[in-house]
């Protein structure tokens, strides 16, 4: 494994990871992986070709044949963009079901670390400081209250001209968080060396800001050593 820095931000769904992430790599001059896009393009491609979601081998073998390409925030599954269809609530139900799969989880850990590549990746998921990376240079976990997450999805459909009710999407981010925490395969936790970034009450800006003032205080600790 290449031995580039890692940033690893963990957190659950709807906390604002993917964002931050997103704006540390750009800061930095990062390669970035969102590593639920892999998840969520691997739910639908198995929904679009009719694959029950319960068939782990089935999904496993699904998973590794997929040509699947990052460019910026767009994803593509066989040469077709798919980053709005896999951003559904439908999908993400679904891909947070597949995510407990062993055998699934393990056809996409190579995939994964393949994106490590100088000068270094910025990666957000549930397991990425805990099991992708477990070496990161800097491991975050970002969370926010399950009210607040709900708000935040509840206005990103609104936006978007999609329904949506906040009471259901507070259910939903409930019901994720528990079957997250609860597979018995790569569990979403914070790891003893992970610093903790509660962005119930702050902006996407002061949370990037935190987030490399962490790495960089982190990289001179290196330097000094």
């Amino acid at each position: 494994m290449s031995r580039a820095p890692v940033i690893a931000i963990d957190g659950p769904s709807a906390s604002g990871k993917g964002t931050v992430a997103a704006r540390v790599a750009q800061a930095l001059g990062f390669h970035y992986l969102d590593s639920g896009a892999l998840y969520r393009v691997t739910a639908f491609a198995a929904q679009d070709s009719g694959l029950p979601l319960t068939d782990e081998p089935a999904l496993a073998r699904l998973a590794e044949g997929l040509d699947i390409r990052f460019d910026g925030v767009e994803v593509y599954l066989h040469g077709q963009p798919v980053g709005e269809a896999i951003r559904s609530e439908e999908v993400g139900r679904a891909a947070s079901r597949i995510a407990a799969l062993p055998r699934l989880r393990l056809a996409l850990l190579g995939r994964q670390r393949a994106f490590r590549q100088p000068p270094g990746l910025v990666t957000d998921g549930r397991d990425m400081g805990s099991t992708v990376f477990p070496e990161a240079s800097l491991k975050v976990f970002l969370t926010a209250s399950a009210e607040e997450r709900a708000q935040r999805r509840y206005k990103q459909l609104i936006e978007k001209g999609l329904p949506a009710n906040v009471t259901a999407l507070l259910q939903d981010l409930r019901e994720r968080d528990a079957r997250d925490a609860a597979r018995s395969t790569a569990p979403l936790r914070q790891m003893a060396d992970a610093r903790l970034l509660d962005t119930s009450h702050l902006t996407i800006d002061r949370a990037v800001e935190q987030v490399l003032a962490w790495y960089r205080a982190t990289v001179s600790g290196s330097a000094a050593a």
